[in-house]
Parts: structure tokens; sequence; C-alpha cells
């Protein structure tokens, strides 16, 4: 099992200094989540020769790796220039992981109603779903195969107000790719949205599931759907948070002790964003936790 960081909330730092600060920290594992930098959100890469070459330098001196690279292009847009320019920037993504010596890449559904493309797209109310949906098949058609041939392994998970940001199709849908590289990522702080029985959707996802999200939230439904309040009533705005372990409601036993179960042994990402002014002590907090809980499963059981 690799043990990763998200280090989205240490993006102030350069590249190069980067791999020291997930070091200090006790992780031995990067998932390079977007940055400015380097795969930023939605735009073209922004990668030459000389930052792929100092990158390396960085990670080899750390002694860090990264475990998986994420990028985020609108590869469901039902915007066909947009989408082929997604799938451009998604050939370029891969081609900068077979640089870096990286197997793995991760990513989500996508194009919901996100900024920077005007009006709303509002996939969740079902007005657009069916669009998005075909236009990422089409983009998988183009992927699918590089993918297979450069050996990359891409793990995908529905995320609140994508086209799919439920549980079920996507495991399905992952399926019916039926390619071997491509993967199912069970996202911890996504699970009220996903169901409330948490063993039993780790168990449906066993034979796909391959990279988990490890950060906590509240369950948006509960207290009568007042969890959260927002306004104006009715929104059909998507909530949830990325906390550290034991500040929400996700049954962590039943989490850990599920994953074990099944024989997990795929890439486990520390994935908090919500404390940005105490960064370091969220990412050694995150992975003493998630090691005691390692050891109380894995260990016992083996």
């Amino acid at each position: 099992m690799k043990i990763a960081l998200d280090p989205f909330m240490h993006r102030h730092l350069s590249l190069e200094e980067l791999p020291f600060k997930v070091k200090e920290l006790g992780y031995d594992w990067i998932e390079l989540s977007p940055r400015g930098d380097f795969l930023e959100w939605f735009k073209a890469p922004r990668v030459f020769p000389d930052r792929v070459k100092s990158f390396k330098g960085a990670l080899s001196d750390a002694g860090v790796g990264i475990a998986s690279l994420l990028p985020m292009y609108r590869w469901a847009s039902n915007d066909e220039t947009e989408r082929q320019a997604a799938v451009r920037h998604w050939k370029r993504a891969i081609e900068i992981a077979v640089e870096l010596g990286i197997d793995t890449m991760n990513s989500e559904f996508g194009r919901g109603p996100h900024p920077d493309k005007g009006s709303c797209y509002c996939c969740h109310t079902g007005s657009m779903i069916e669009t998005c949906e075909d236009a990422w098949w089409r983009s998988m058609d183009e992927l699918v195969p590089v993918l297979e041939r450069e050996g990359i392994q891409l793990n995908i998970e529905p995320h609140p107000e994508d086209w799919c940001e439920t549980i079920q199709p996507a495991l399905d849908i992952i399926r019916t790719v039926n390619s071997k590289q491509v993967r199912f990522l069970y996202c911890a702080p996504h699970t009220f949205y996903f169901g409330d029985d948490t063993a039993a959707m780790l168990r449906e996802a066993a034979d796909v599931l391959a990279h988990v999200h490890v950060g906590d939230t509240f369950n948006h439904k509960a207290s009568s759907g007042l969890r959260y309040i927002l306004n104006p009533p009715g929104t059909t705005a998507r909530v949830h948070q990325h906390l550290n372990i034991g500040q929400g409601e996700v049954p962590w036993d039943d989490f850990f002790g599920t994953l074990h179960e099944i024989g997990f042994d795929g890439i486990m990402t520390a994935c908090v964003f919500a404390w940005e002014d105490r960064a370091d002590e969220s990412g050694r907090f995150m992975r003493a936790e998630m090691q005691r809980y390692i050891d109380r499963y894995w260990k016992q059981g083996s």
C-alpha cells in the first residue's frame, strides 16, 4: 500500500521544495493535484524539460515518489471545442507522467456547473447528464488506448456536482470501460453522496477499487437535512468537506476495517483541504491516524 499526501494546502511551495516538505510530514508518496506551475486546473500543462528535470531531482534527493498524478480537464464537456482541448491536455499529461516515471493518474468524472464557462450547466438537475456522459465516453474512446499503450492506470472518482456523483452508476460505468487500466477511486469525503452503509459500498466496489481518499465530512442529509443550512432554502448546491479524521461523521472503523477485509492494497491519500492555516499539523495528524488504523486492522488481521 502507498500512503500519499495531496499537498494542495502546501501549493505555495515551489515544486523543488515540495518533496522535502512531504517527507518532513512523514510521507514517502505524493498525489500531485493541480497547481499553477505544473498541471493547472482545466488549462494546458505548464511543463517543460527544465521543470521536469528539476522536479525529478528534488524528488530523488528527498526520497519521495509520486504515487499518482491528478489532472483536472473538462473531458465531459458537451461543448466539443472544450472537450477536444481537454483531450489534448490529457494526452500531454500522460506524456508528463511517462517522463516522470509515474504509472498512475486519477481524476473526476467532471463537467458539472463549474465556473469559467458562463451559464450553469446544472448536470445534477438532469438537464445535461446525458450529453455530458456522451462527451465523456467520446473522450475515453481516445484516451483508453493511450493509457493502455503507456501502461498508465487511471483511477476515477464520482464528485458532487459532476455528471456522475454517486457510487452507482460510477462502478458500472468503470466496469463497462472494461480496461484493466481504468479503476475506481473511493473518496471518503463524498461518502454521504454515495450512500449510508460504508462497508457495503466498499464491498460493492472491491473488484475495481484501486485508490482511496481519506478525509472526514459531515452527513449533509442528517438532522432532517439541517446539518448544513444553505440559503436560499431548496438550493441545489452540493456541499461537503475534507476534514481531519474524527472531525466529521465518516465511520472510520467501517472504512478501514472493510478495506482490510477486501484486501485493499492500492493508494491511500490524505486528502484534507480545510486547514491551510495549520497545514503541517494536519498533514502530520493524518499520517499518524492512517497508520494507527492500518496497524489496527492490517497487523492484527495478518
